[in-house]
């Protein structure tokens, strides 16, 4: 079954900063592929470090690894935030997860989350 991530209306989903260590797998629309680097994830979508913006509105497919395995899934893109010497931040929103990789994602955000309330150093996702 496909999970549709919805925002709360009052409340922003917990962010997890990623940095430069999480590599993305970015399928366009048209079927092009890029690369990303996650820079930021949460439940309802994340930020991606691109070498060019995608448009504003395209959907694409999401994929990246954690430690409790791979999460793919349906997003769309969002309006750039940033440009960098580097390329460009842009967010995404989640439109669809598949169930295992919603929990997957979950489960991986919510290991970072206890971890760091505890105050350890963790780092549940991985480069793809």
């Amino acid at each position: 079954m496909t999970h549709f991530p919805q925002p709360h209306p009052s409340r922003r989903a917990a962010r997890v900063q990623l940095g430069d260590s999480v590599l993305a797998a970015i399928r366009l629309e048209d079927g092009r592929r890029t690369k990303a680097k996650l820079q930021s994830i949460s439940i309802t979508g994340g930020l991606l470090q691109l070498a060019q913006s995608l448009a504003q509105g395209d959907f694409v497919e999401v994929a990246f690894q954690t430690q409790a395995g791979p999460v793919h899934g349906m997003a769309e893109v969002l309006s750039p935030t940033q440009k960098m010497a580097e390329g460009v931040l842009q967010p995404f929103r989640f439109v669809a997860l598949e169930d295992d990789d919603h929990r997957r994602l979950r489960t991986s955000l919510d290991h970072v989350v206890d971890r760091k309330l505890l105050g350890m150093k963790v780092n549940a996702f991985s480069t793809y």
